[in-house]
C-alpha cells in the first residue's frame, strides 16, 4: 500500500488529519527529499498519527532523510527515541556531521559518529555506505566491518578521503549475503580460505591495490556477478571469467585482456592507457586481441572504446578470419582513433559490418596524428580490405577531431556509400588545420549517397 494511503487510512475520520500532515505524506509518497523539520512539524500539529504508524512505514520514512536527522529524529518524544534504531539503511556522507574547517576536528566526529550509530543499531543493517572525504584510514574500520558481517550487509560501499590508502579487514570476507561491493583506496587480499561472494551482482573496484591472481580469483568466485567495474588498475593483464556478467567498465594501464566466459555481455567500456613497457608489450604480441576481447560475446548491444583501444584490437587483426557477428549490437563508440594505422581502421570496419542491427556509430580520430613521410595507401580502400556489406541500420554517424586525412576521407566516403537509411552524418574537424578541412568539405560535397535523406552536417566549433 502506498504511504500516503496508508497514513489516510490509519483514521477514517481524516477531519482529524492536520493539513502539514497531509503534505508531509504526499511528499514523501512523490520522493520528496525530506528533513528533520518536517518530521518535527507533522509531530507537533494535531493528533500523532505519525507515531502509532507501522515500524516498516517509519523506517521507509526515516530511511528517505539524511542520517544525522534520522538519528536526531530521537529528540522529537519519548516514542521516537529508538525508532531510527532498526532502519536497514546507513549512508554516511560529508553532511553527516557538522562543518568544521579543521579537517582532525570533523574526521574524529565522523568516527565516533558512525561507531556510536553501529552501538546502538537494532537489527540487520542491509545497506552501509562511507562517501566521505574528510574521512581517512583509521582502526575503527575494521570494528565496522567486522559488526557488519555479523548483521546481513547486503550493499557496502567504502570510499574515504585522499591520504593513506585502508586494509580492508578479512572479516569483509565473511559477508555472505554481499550483493553489492564499491570499494576506493584501499588494499584488499582475499584470504586462501574465501570461497566467494555467492549473491554477489556488482562488483565496483576503485583504486584497489590488489594482485592480479587475486583480481581474477574474486570475479570467479561471484557466479552471480552481473556488473563489473575495475579502474585505475595498472599494468595488469587479465582473465575474466563470469557466466552471469552484463555490464563491464574498464579504466587504466593493461597488458592484455581476455574474455573467456562472458557470453551474456551487453555493454562495455574500456579506456587504456599505455605507458613504455605496455606499448613494447604490443608489438611484441603476436596473437589477434580482437578475438581474445570481442570474439566471445555475442549478445552485445553497446561497444564504448576509449584511448588506445582500437589500437589494442588491431594486435594480430590481419591474419585472422573473424567467425562472430554481432546482431545486438546497436551502438559502437570509438575514440582517439589513429586513421593513419590501417589496422585500426580494419578494426572499425570489420566491427560494423560484424554488426547488421548497427545503427548508432560515433567515432573521434587522433588530434595527434603524425603526418605520414610517404603517400597514403590508398589502394587499400580497392584491396578487398573493405567488405561491401551494407549498413542497412545505420542511421546516425558522429564524427569528430576530423583531420581531413586521406584515409579519414576515404571511410566517411565509404559510410555514405554503404547505409543505406543514413539520417545524418555530422563532422567535427580539427581546429587545427583549416587548409585539411576545406579539402574535406569539397570532398564531401562531391560524395555519392546511398540514402537520399541523408544529411552531412559540418560543425566548425
Amino acid at each position: 500500500m502506498p504511504l500516503f494511503l496508508a497514513i489516510q487510512s490509519h483514521d477514517s475520520h481524516e477531519s482529524m488529519i492536520h493539513p502539514l500532515q497531509l503534505q508531509f505524506a504526499s511528499n514523501l509518497a512523490n520522493g520528496c527529499l525530506l528533513s528533520w523539520w518536517d518530521i518535527r512539524m507533522v509531530d507537533v500539529m494535531g493528533p500523532d498519527l505519525i507515531s502509532d504508524l507501522p515500524q516498516s512505514i517509519i523506517e521507509s520514512i526515516l530511511v528517505q532523510l539524511p542520517i544525522r536527522d534520522a538519528v536526531r529524529s530521537s529528540i522529537l518524544s519519548s516514542k521516537w527515541r529508538y525508532k531510527w534504531a532498526s532502519i536497514t539503511q546507513l549512508v554516511f556522507d560529508d553532511k553527516c556531521v557538522p562543518f568544521n574547517n579543521d579537517r582532525e576536528v570533523v574526521e574524529r566526529s565522523v568516527v565516533k559518529f558512525i561507531t556510536r550509530v553501529l552501538f546502538l543499531h537494532q537489527g540487520p543493517i542491509h545497506k552501509f555506505q562511507i562517501t566521505n572525504s574528510k574521512l581517512q584510514s583509521c582502526p575503527e574500520i575494521d570494528q565496522w566491518i567486522l559488526f557488519l558481517s555479523r548483521n546481513g550487509i547486503k550493499e557496502l560501499v567504502m570510499e574515504l578521503g585522499e591520504g593513506e590508502f585502508f586494509r580492508i579487514p578479512s572479516s569483509l570476507f565473511n559477508c555472505r549475503k554481499l550483493t553489492e561491493l564499491e570499494l576506493s583506496r584501499c588494499e584488499l587480499d582475499p584470504p586462501h580460505s574465501f570461497k566467494g561472494f555467492v549473491c554477489l551482482r556488482s562488483l565496483n573496484l576503485h583504486q584497489v591495490l590488489i594482485s592480479p591472481d587475486a583480481v581474477e580469483t574474486l570475479i570467479s568466485r561471484c557466479p552471480l556477478l552481473e556488473s563489473l567495474s575495475l579502474s585505475y588498475f595498472d599494468n595488469l593483464a587479465l582473465t575474466i571469467c563470469a557466466p552471469n556478467l552484463k555490464y563491464l567498465y574498464l579504466e587504466g594501464e593493461f597488458k592484455d585482456i581476455c574474455l573467456e566466459d562472458t557470453p551474456l555481455l551487453v555493454e562495455i567500456s574500456i579506456a587504456m592507457y599505455m605507458t613504455d613497457d605496455i606499448a613494447e608489450h604490443f608489438e611484441q604480441s603476436s596473437n589477434c586481441n580482437f578475438l581474445k576481447f570481442l570474439g566471445g560475446v555475442p549478445n552485445l548491444e553497446k561497444l564504448v572504446g576509449h584511448i588506445y583501444f582500437t589500437k589494442y584490437l588491431s594486435i594480430g587483426i590481419d591474419s585472422v578470419h573473424l567467425p562472430i557477428m554481432y546482431h545486438n549490437l546497436e551502438t559502437i563508440e570509438l575514440y582517439q582513433v589513429n586513421f593513419e594505422d590501417t589496422k585500426e581502421i580494419i578494426v572499425i570496419l570489420r566491427m560494423i559490418t560484424s554488426s547488421p542491427n548497427l545503427k548508432e556509430l560515433q567515432i573521434s580520430g587522433s588530434s595527434n596524428i603524425p603526418v605520414a613521410v610517404d603517400a597514403p595507401d590508398l589502394d587499400f580502400w580497392e584491396k578487398g580490405c573493405v567488405s561491401d556489406s551494407a549498413l542497412n541500420k545505420l542511421k546516425i554517424v558522429k564524427l569528430s577531431e576530423m583531420g581531413g586525412w586521406p584515409h579519414e576521407i576515404e571511410f566517411i566516403k565509404y559510410l555514405l556509400c554503404h547505409s543505406p537509411v543514413l539520417e545524418t552524418l555530422s563532422i567535427i574537424p580539427c581546429v587545427f588545420d583549416m587548409e585539411n578541412n576545406l579539402k574535406m568539405l569539397i570532398e564531401l560535397v562531391k560524395c555519392r549517397r546511398a540514402s537520399s535523406r541523408a544529411e552531412v552536417i559540418f560543425i566548425h566549433e
